[in-house]
């Protein structure tokens, strides 16, 4: 089965060293939520978020929400020929089930993240939807223990959608970044065997992953 990884996704509770700023604080006793519990989001919590570390490549769970929208809505995925995880900037990992419909409401899907967060898990029946777990980037890889990884950068060795879907095999993992700005770090580079450019634009994320599954798509049907 091919496995796509959002790779240090801009997904995370708000960190204990913001929980105090002003504008988390409104937020907060806007939705009568403890701020322990509520989702970084640089729409609400600029502010705060001013000279943190990798600031970059934080507070952006609108992009995650758009990649797992893509990813959960086509044939490959239905088909259950697609393993989708997201690995966050704070290393934990949330494993996407079979057949998951997630809502296309921003706010729903912040609700449901939230939830995931407080509980590991979210089932419906005895159905695994969502399952949260800490674990680093590295751990993930060794769990799915594919047998090529490819990293999608614009750092990488150019090449098309679809020269990539050729090479991609079933046992493959293609790892992408979840975050609107910046590179892999060095941890998630050492990982890679392979690291390929497919556009000479630096699209957003959620755009080459549509992409990317695609061809994959007409590459299988015609094989």
């Amino acid at each position: 089965m091919l496995s796509l990884i959002l790779a240090e996704s801009a997904l995370e509770l708000i960190p204990n060293e913001l929980q105090n700023h002003n504008s988390v604080l409104a937020h907060s006793k806007r939705v009568n939520k403890n701020p322990s519990e509520l989702i970084l989001d640089v729409s609400w919590h600029f502010a705060a978020m001013k000279r943190i570390k990798n600031e970059i490549k934080r507070g952006r769970p609108d992009l995650v929400h758009f990649c797992m929208l893509e990813a959960c809505s086509i044939p490959l995925y239905f088909e259950n020929k697609l393993q989708i995880y997201i690995h966050t900037i704070e290393d934990k990992v949330i494993s996407v089930g079979n057949n998951v419909h997630l809502p296309k409401s921003y706010h729903r899907f912040i609700g449901l993240i939230e939830k995931l967060y407080a509980t590991g898990i979210i089932e419906e029946g005895e159905k695994k939807l969502l399952e949260i777990k800490n674990m680093g980037f590295a751990e993930l890889i060794d769990k799915i223990n594919p047998k090529e990884i490819i990293g999608l950068s614009t750092k990488g060795a150019t090449s098309s959608y679809e020269k990539l879907a050729k090479v991609i095999g079933k046992d493959s993992c293609i790892v992408v970044g979840g975050y609107p700005k910046g590179h892999f770090s060095d941890q998630i580079l050492k990982r890679m065997n392979n690291l390929v450019s497919v556009d000479k634009n630096p699209l957003e994320v959620h755009v080459i992953i549509s992409r990317v599954l695609y061809e994959y798509e007409k590459e299988l049907l015609s094989s």
